[in-house]
């Protein structure tokens, strides 16, 4: 194992020394009060069972066969999630033909970023994470079930689904992928059309016919921001079957996944032959093994939040200093989009995650002795899905990238780091994303021009008031403010002034997408303006330096005027209302900063 990595891991183990404890003996006191349907009154168990069918009430009715409760995000909304409609009906059948028992134990709200990026929805979405974990407790609590299976793919649903199946560690949690849809508009064609309508070249009906032949069918978007990174964190941390994360919906091999996985979730119940608790694989080492693996593959920052949440469900307490100081000691050995313009069936196809995992474990840099749901050692995940004469076999990856622009061994790395920075200076601490920055671009020292929403941004740029260096500050968009939205919607328009040769850079305390690449991007900044943070106290012209290669973000104003200049305010009454924005009136009030998970947990 690399020392370094090593290093960061014990620093974590000691830091969670207590929380970790505490979160064991409350999973070991949850199992010794028997947290399943043997607890139950008869007329509790008599509800539990009343629509089933005579075989399932028979099984239900004792305790030697495991019940399997489903927990589905499925909507016909939001394109990955469509093609869970048909996995109930599916797992209850295979549970059955197994001998056991599966009922849906319950919903949960599974909203699209791409649908909301830019709409008042947006501010919802961040929340909706918690929102979907305490769904999942509601689901849970009714204690018939002997294992989960989650159905969940997108941007906080995972993460949500995550902290609630922490909380519940007794049972085993299996996370089941539905896939991507195949390719599209190319990525880069996407992206140049969409400057081109920022810049009113093209009209929106181009702009909408380009942007429904790149999302065009069932399945998870095919670029890498934070839906396909969730994927690949399930694999890294041993949650979900190798390889199964990238494999297209509706396919016999996604069929044979999903089955092996019902049999996974009967065989790890306490119930089963191999009781594996997802309390035993969420731990310090698991939670470092997917850092390390959003690094190496170039993932999404909406996980410098999400993972911070995650690992606090379990007890761990983690930073972003760790996350930079993983960064710093994992090359980044993928070119997806937005770090390059190749998908994700691309990079599946040439050797995916097995390769990348088999590489890392080579090298010493994954914690090996974890525990997986198919039980020790992470090495069954350096493997691929696939079917033989119609059998599902977990084989070997191949020894070479089948494409090198897309995916490459250690030696040949794209860089030297993960691309994922902390930022700390005067304003604060932020992170942002560099692996998909060109050289020029990681220093940006400029005049902060000051926004307070993105609405403000946008109609400047189409006023012509924004062709200069510059520091595009959106400010009073952090968790308390009005949840946090992401602010992908600015791509295009500082994209264009990058392209038009000036030094362009955002700071901001909201988030930017999953896929968020060629602008520096300060974000998740902490304080946020709504908490007194000082950038509330940035004025037009001041000058920010942001330098991503020294870890650097300064207003650089004298110590002594910045103390004594008072917070701007901000009206976010009318960001309060509508869409059913008043119903989070207590989510803005409990949630913590970004930097500690922007979660509404203790």
């Amino acid at each position: 194992m690399q020392k370094n990595i090593t290093k960061i891991t014990d620093k974590i183990i000691k830091r969670s020394t207590k929380s970790r404890a505490h979160y064991l003996e409350k999973i070991k006191t949850q199992k010794s009060i028997k947290v399943r349907r043997g607890a139950l009154s008869c007329s509790n168990l008599a509800h539990g069972f009343a629509a089933s069918s005579a075989i399932d009430k028979q099984r239900l009715a004792g305790e030697e066969t495991p019940n399997i409760g489903i927990i589905t995000s499925y909507n016909d909304m939001l394109s990955a999630h469509q093609p869970y409609e048909k996995y109930p009906a599916f797992i209850r059948q295979v549970a059955q033909d197994l001998g056991a028992t599966a009922q849906v134990a319950g919903g949960v709200p599974a909203m699209c970023d791409g649908v909301t990026q830019g709409q008042e929805g947006m501010d919802l979405s961040l929340f909706s994470r918690d929102l979907i974990a305490m769904s999942c407790a509601i689901a849970l609590s009714h204690n018939m079930f002997d294992a989960a299976l989650y159905l969940g793919i997108c941007d906080k649903i995972v993460p949500g689904m995550l902290i609630a199946a922490l909380n519940f560690g007794q049972l085993p949690a299996i996370f089941i992928p539905a896939g991507p849809m195949n390719l599209g508009m190319p990525n880069e064609e996407k992206a140049r059309i969409r400057e081109l309508y920022a810049q009113g070249k093209i009209d929106k009906k181009q702009l909408l016919e380009a942007e429904a032949k790149s999302y065009h069918s069932a399945g998870t978007c095919t670029f890498y921001g934070t839906a396909n990174s969730n994927q690949m964190l399930m694999e890294f941390m041993g949650l979900q079957l190798p390889g199964s994360s990238f494999v297209a919906p509706d396919t016999p091999l996604r069929d044979a996944l999903t089955k092996r996985a019902i049999e996974v979730a009967l065989n790890t119940s306490e119930i089963g032959k191999n009781y594996i608790p997802i309390a035993n694989i969420i731990d310090e080492k698991a939670i470092v093994n997917g850092l390390v693996g959003l690094n190496a593959t170039g993932g999404s920052t909406n996980h410098a939040i999400h993972l911070i949440a995650i690992a606090k469900a379990a007890g761990i307490i983690i930073t972003w200093q760790d996350m930079e100081d993983i960064s710093e000691n994992i090359p980044l050995l993928t070119r997806i989009y937005p770090n390059g313009y190749a998908d994700i069936n691309q990079f599946n196809s040439c050797g995916g995650l097995g390769f990348i995992i088999g590489e890392l474990l080579e090298n010493g840099l994954l914690h090996q002795n974890v525990t997986t749901i198919l039980g020790k050692g992470l090495d069954k995940y350096a493997a691929e899905a696939r079917l033989n004469k119609g059998e599902l076999e977990f084989s070997a990856p191949p020894k070479q990238s089948g494409n090198k622009k897309i995916l490459v061994k250690l030696d040949k790395a794209f860089a030297k780091t993960g691309g994922l920075k902390l930022l700390k200076g005067n304003l604060g601490e932020a992170v942002i994303k560099i692996s998909a920055l060109k050289d020029q671009h990681k220093k940006v020292k400029a005049p902060a021009k000051v926004f307070h929403t993105q609405d403000e941004l946008m109609q400047a740029f189409k006023q012509g008031k924004m062709d200069k260096d510059m520091v595009a500050v959106v400010r009073f968009n952090g968790p308390k403010a009005n949840g946090m939205p992401e602010l992908h919607k600015l791509s295009p328009y500082l994209g264009v002034l990058q392209e038009r040769g000036f030094k362009v850079a955002l700071l901001t305390d909201g988030r930017m997408s999953g896929a968020s690449g060629k602008i520096p991007a300060a974000i998740h900044l902490s304080p946020e303006a709504h908490c007194g943070g000082n950038i509330a106290k940035i004025k037009d012209g001041d000058i920010i330096l942001l330098d991503a290669n020294k870890g650097v973000l300064e207003l650089l104003v004298d110590e002594k005027e910045l103390k004594g200049r008072k917070l701007a305010k901000h009206d976010l009454s009318q960001a309060h209302i509508g869409m059913g924005r008043e119903l989070f009136s207590g989510f803005r009030e409990l949630v913590g900063a970004a930097n500690k998970g922007a979660t509404i947990f203790d």
